[in-house]
């Protein structure tokens, strides 16, 4: 089982302050070349920023000296939410359990079910496709921070139609969505795929029917591209979805239902398409380019936006510009308490991540997932410092002093 530390302690504002400081210098660095392994602490150019590297080194050191004498208590991990993350959890759980022999028990109930279960002090953490904002953040007294990157795919079941092969632009995805084309020889459709035989039948849309932020990118991407839908539908993790549609529970269920009707079509969280078999449709992205979606198409919409160039992580990354981009690219965010009320059971969560942040980038890669860009998990890391626990303990900082000591 994992070990976590004793965290009834009371406040220490110079561990505080110190761990605070550690964070903002981190932060401060990326654009010197700072890596994200923060056990390194070697910048790509140490010439460049010695005087600030060794004040994170002694900044966190001063953290590790500190929590080193804390006691421990043996915690296992628990996280519900979004079904688009659950490849890259169950990846990293398995990993984390050799390296540490932590359990990681992650139930994939959508985007909608994760925030709730946190909400409710449920599970460690929560799992949300959707960044909440901040006024949702502040009244729930949540904390959020990135993961990785990842994309919506749009995909279908013709039995003489190749994966790779299907064409479509946003605008037709949009009125297929909405019920207005419902026949795969629609002339729309026909426009887009010279020399392809479309079949002479009905289009079976298969949606999702729980709360689900693979949705609300899907519709956010679908409001970008058609004035129409964005005036009748807007983004939302749920919609009310044209009469005659078929629901599935979760990216499992669209992937099994998709497989199971010929003639339909869905969207589908990426990594769940080589896993399944499924075949994907290109896209027609902002640069008026037929893309397939993949982990380069969604590194080329990710350079393109605020998370690469600024580190911020508001924005969504749907309809980016940029030669190869995909159009439906997303992130995957986690969710925790500001103010922990079970300081072991966050603090086990915080760990998990902060491991997998340091350890996890071939697994990220090996589940068509991106890893975040430096900028932005140094802003993830500085949001993980910002938790702490009844007492105003910054317990976020303990993990980094698992970092530095090994442990």
């Amino acid at each position: 089982m994992f070990v976590a530390r004793n965290l009834n302690a009371p406040s220490m504002p110079a561990w505080h302050s110190t761990a605070q400081d550690a964070a903002d210098l981190a932060l401060e660095t990326t654009h010197f070349g700072f890596r994200k392994k923060l056990s390194g602490l070697t910048p790509r150019h140490p010439q460049r920023k010695p005087n600030v590297m060794n004040r994170i080194f002694f900044a966190l050191v001063c953290i590790f000296s500190t929590l080193g004498s804390m006691g421990a208590m043996a915690q296992s991990i628990t996280g519900a939410g979004s079904s688009a993350a659950a490849p890259i959890y169950r990846s990293w759980a398995k990993a984390y359990n050799r390296s540490t022999g932590a359990v990681v028990e992650y139930d994939p109930v959508g985007s909608s079910g994760g925030i709730k279960k946190i909400r409710q002090n449920e599970v460690g953490f929560g799992a949300s496709d959707v960044a909440p904002s901040t006024k949702e953040l502040t009244e729930s007294g949540l904390v959020t921070f990135p993961v990785a990157i990842t994309g919506i795919s749009p995909v279908f079941h013709l039995a003489k139609i190749a994966d790779g092969q299907l064409r479509l632009s946003g605008e037709v995805l949009s009125r297929i969505f909405m019920g207005e084309i419902s026949r795969w020889n629609a002339p729309e459709i026909t426009a887009l795929n010279p020399g392809v035989a479309l079949p002479n039948e009905a289009i079976k849309v298969i949606v999702r029917s729980d709360g689900s932020g693979t949705t609300y990118n899907f519709t956010d991407y679908l409001g970008k591209v058609s004035a129409k839908w964005k005036n009748a539908y807007g983004a939302k993790t749920s919609i009310q979805w044209p009469e005659g549609f078929m629901g599935a529970k979760g990216s499992d269920g669209v992937a099994k239902a998709l497989q199971e009707t010929p003639g339909s079509i869905a969207y589908i969280d990426h990594g769940y398409v080589k896993e399944y078999g499924l075949a994907t449709a290109q896209m027609k992205n902002a640069e008026g380019e037929f893309i397939r979606p993949s982990v380069s198409a969604f590194k080329a919409a990710l350079a393109n936006s605020e998370w690469a160039t600024s580190g911020s992580f508001s924005e969504t990354l749907t309809q980016k510009p940029g030669k190869g981009s995909w159009p439906i690219t997303m992130g995957t965010f986690v969710v925790v308490p500001k103010v922990a009320s079970n300081p072991g059971q966050t603090l086990a969560a915080l760990k998990f991540f902060a491991w997998s942040f340091l350890n996890g980038d071939t697994l990220v890669q090996e589940n068509n997932f991106v890893r975040l860009p430096d900028r932005v998990q140094a802003a993830a890391f500085k949001a993980i410092t910002s938790v702490k626990d009844k007492s105003g303990a910054p317990i976020g900082m303990a993990l980094i002093s698992s970092l530095l000591g090994g442990k």
